[in-house]
Formats: structure tokens, C-alpha cells, sequence
């Protein structure tokens, strides 16, 4: 689903998702009040039921989930977890946790700005802003809110908001909450981000080109250098989430700016997170100093919200290192994912655009298929989630493979011919 639909049509996806549960009827209302939808949700959770599909969403994992998980007792290789690098478990990052742990407990306990501040923020913000090139960054505890109150602070009624079609939800919902215009060009699509600036720019008093560097849904990166001098021709200002990207392009794994060459202070804004190869929870913003003291002073999502804890601080500050010290995670990554793609290209699957960087999709172009498909994987040992309509539309329904630096090629291929096996027998 392109972006501006995604915010709208939220609704849509939870009854979505919950109709897969097969769970017995709801309450459709409590003292008075009723939540829409709710006996549509039922209805569709039947219809699934009926059609056998069990539903493949919050499935408990015994322990930890990197290249293979525990699932109920049983082993599966799994290509559903965000741990590119397969460093969430590291004896390294272990001992790093361990000692913020008993230095610091497991909480700050405030807002940052009245007592919450510690030490491990500012280093972890000292060593994303290197990392990204950047003057200063500011540490927030949600991804998703990252984008959310840094969108919602820094643009105002007025101003004009032109993001790809298939920007993230939190991106959007930012956009939406600021008050400023938000005009979606088609993905990846630099000649019809021009037409929009060209028509509409002149009109409003600040503009915010807003990109991703590795779109999590297919996989495929956009031309920067383009998108920057596009920024720059029309005077916007410009924004990269980087929450896939970040250990993934690059040659040492900074991102998109390393991938495609450019300088990283030819953008704005980058925002990342921390939840992926940097295998904590949270996000952030790097750039000027002057944007991120503002934010961290007037940002509802910064200055409302309990700082960082110290072992997530600590979890991250330790990949970091890592990744300086082990780029061939990188380089392993990147094979893992090219062989993966290159399989299933060779297949006669259809992968979309995915440029084998860490997101593989196999679009089914059907729902029914995309959900009994990654059931029939499952049975056999492979962890893989459908994405189905309405979180996309109905003919690029799939299954989205995230591939980490810690599969080895036989999990990999076993993983390719069960799919094929899988697929011939669906379509007999």
C-alpha cells in the first residue's frame, strides 16, 4: 500500500491481522461505546478459519532469534528477525549490557531534561553522529516515535512535506500531525518528485523532501545523489530514515551515503533506529547541532518520554564497535542476501524490486497464497511472515525475507527448494 493510504487505512490492517487468529467472537461494545469494525473483524476471522489459514502473527520464540529460532520447543531457520548482522546475543554485547546493568540499574527514570540524563546518551550520541558524518544527535526510545514528534516539530502549517509513496507509517502519521501539506511522489520515482516540487514548492514557505535508504517492504534503495540535488534545486530541506540501511549498504556498513558516494552532510536529516543492526530499541536523529538542541528542547516525543536505559544504550554502543572492528559482517550479509535472491530469481519467483542488500520479497500476488504459503514453510521448519492486503496491495501480497550475516549457504538453499516445493504444490 503507498504511504498516504497506509495512515488512513490503519483500521483496515488491525482488523486484518486479527482475522487471521481465528479467535472467538468479541464484545462489540463496552458500557455504551463500540469499537468500529469489530464485527467485520469477526467475521473475516472465520472466513480465514474456514479456509484453514492459522494465523502466523505473535508467535511466542522460546529464546533468542537470529539465523534459527525455537518456537514451541521446535527449531526453525528463520527469516523474520531485523538482526542483520546476527550480533543480538554476543558475548560482547553480553558483558557491555551486564556492566551498564549494575552501574546503572535497568531504567533512568525521568525525561532526560529534569533528571534522566546520563552519561552512555551522550556517547551514543557522540558516536552516531560520527557514524553518520553528522554534528549532534538526539537518542529517543522509539523508532517509530522518532519519525512521529521529529516530523510533527520541525514542520508547521504552511509548509510542504514530499515523501515516497511507500515511506514507513510513522513517517506519514509525522507528516500528518504537523500540519504541514504532505504530497507522495510514485516510489523511488526522482522525475515525479521534480513534478511535485515544480508545481508545488513556490507555494508554501518551507519544504522536506523526505526519503528511506532501504525500503524494509521490497527491498530496492533509491538514487540519493539524484534526490539530494533535487533537494537542493528546490530548496528543501531533506530527511533519510536509515532504520534499514544503517550496517547494511555501504562498504563498512554506514548506509546509503556510503553506498551511493556522496557526502553525508548533503542531507538534513538522517533517522535511524536501533532495533536492527544495532540490536537494542529506540531511534534517533542525527544532523546539525542547532536542529538536534531544538529538538531535544521542544520535541513532545524527547521531552515527554523516559530517557534511553542504560542497557540499550549499552547493547548498541557495543555493535557499534563491533561493526568497526568486523566489517566483513557487512560483506557476509551481502551474500547471504544476493545468494538468496539469486535463487529465488533463478526459480521463477518474482522478488520485485529487491536489490539483495537484506530484504528478500517473494510476491505471491494473493493473500490466500501469501498466508498458506508461509504456513506450509513453517510446518517444515522456516520462519517466514506473509505481509497481505492491506498492508500491501492485494497483487504484491509475499513473503518478505530478512536475511542476516549469520545464515550459512545450506540454510539458505534448503530454504529456496522447500519454497519451490511449497509453491508447485499450492498451484496443483
Amino acid at each position: 500500500m503507498t504511504g498516504p493510504k497506509f495512515g488512513r487505512r490503519l483500521g483496515e490492517r488491525i482488523k486484518l491481522l486479527a482475522s487471521l487468529s481465528g479467535a472467538a467472537p468479541a464484545e462489540t461494545s463496552t458500557r455504551g461505546w463500540t469499537l468500529p469494525g469489530v464485527e467485520d473483524m469477526e467475521i473475516m476471522a472465520q472466513r480465514a478459519a474456514a479456509l484453514g489459514v492459522v494465523d502466523p502473527f505473535f508467535r511466542q520464540h522460546d529464546g533468542l532469534a537470529g539465523a534459527t529460532t525455537s518456537i514451541n520447543g521446535r527449531s526453525y531457520i528463520n527469516f523474520s528477525s531485523y538482526d542483520y548482522l546476527g550480533l543480538n546475543g554476543d558475548p560482547r554485547v553480553i558483558a557491555r549490557v551486564e556492566d551498564a546493568l549494575r552501574r546503572y540499574g535497568t531504567t533512568v527514570s525521568a525525561s532526560r531534561m529534569v533528571s534522566g540524563e546520563r552519561p552512555f546518551h551522550r556517547e551514543l550520541e557522540g558516536a552516531l553522529a560520527e557514524w553518520h558524518g553528522a554534528e549532534d544527535c538526539v537518542v529517543m526510545v522509539s523508532g517509530h516515535a522518532t519519525n512521529v514528534t521529529t516530523l510533527a516539530q520541525l514542520m508547521r502549517p504552511g509548509d510542504l512535506i514530499v515523501h515516497d509513496a511507500l515511506a514507513h507509517n510513522s513517517l506519514i502519521q509525522g507528516a500528518i500531525l504537523s500540519g504541514a501539506r504532505r504530497i507522495a511522489f510514485a516510489h523511488n520515482d526522482v522525475a515525479a518528485a521534480r513534478e511535485q516540487l515544480w508545481m508545488h514548492r513556490k507555494a508554501h514557505k518551507r519544504a522536506l523532501l523526505v526519503l528511506e535508504g532501504h525500503y524494509s517492504m521490497d527491498g530496492d534503495i533509491p538514487d540519493l545523489a539524484a534526490f539530494v540535488a533535487l533537494a537542493r534545486e528546490f530548496d528543501c530541506m531533506s530527511l533519510v530514515d536509515e532504520a534499514h540501511s544503517t550496517g547494511v549498504l555501504g562498504a563498512s556498513g554506514r548506509g546509503i551515503a556510503e553506498h551511493a558516494g556522496i557526502a553525508p552532510d548533503s542531507v538534513d536529516l538522517w533517522m535511524g533506529t536501533l532495533s536492527k543492526s544495532l540490536i537494542s530499541c529506540g531511534g534517533y536523529i542525527a544532523g546539525r547541532a542547532d536542529v538536534i538542541t531544538y529538538l531535544k528542547r521542544t520535541a513532545a516525543g524527547f521531552v515527554y518520554s523516559v530517557g534511553l536505559p542504560p542497557t540499550g544504550a549499552a547493547a548498541s554502543l557495543a555493535a557499534l564497535d563491533i561493526l568497526r572492528e568486523e566489517p566483513w559482517r557487512i560483506t557476509r550479509l551481502r551474500e547471504n542476501s544476493a545468494h538468496l535472491l539469486r535463487l529465488f530469481q533463478d526459480a521463477g519467483f518474482d522478488t520485485g524490486s529487491s536489490a539483495g542488500y537484506g530484504i528478500v520479497p517473494l510476491v505471491t500476488g494473493s493473500s490466500l497464497v501469501a498466508a498458506r504459503l508461509s504456513q506450509a514453510v513453517f510446518e517444515r521448519g522456516v520462519n517466514v511472515q506473509p505481509i497481505i492486503h492491506p498492508a500491501v496491495p492485494e497483487r504484491a501480497a509475499r513473503l518478505r525475507f530478512f536475511v542476516s550475516a549469520s545464515h550459512t549457504p545450506d540454510q539458505i538453499e534448503a530454504t529456496a527448494t522447500l519454497l519451490g516445493e511449497e509453491l508447485r504444490a499450492l498451484s496443483e
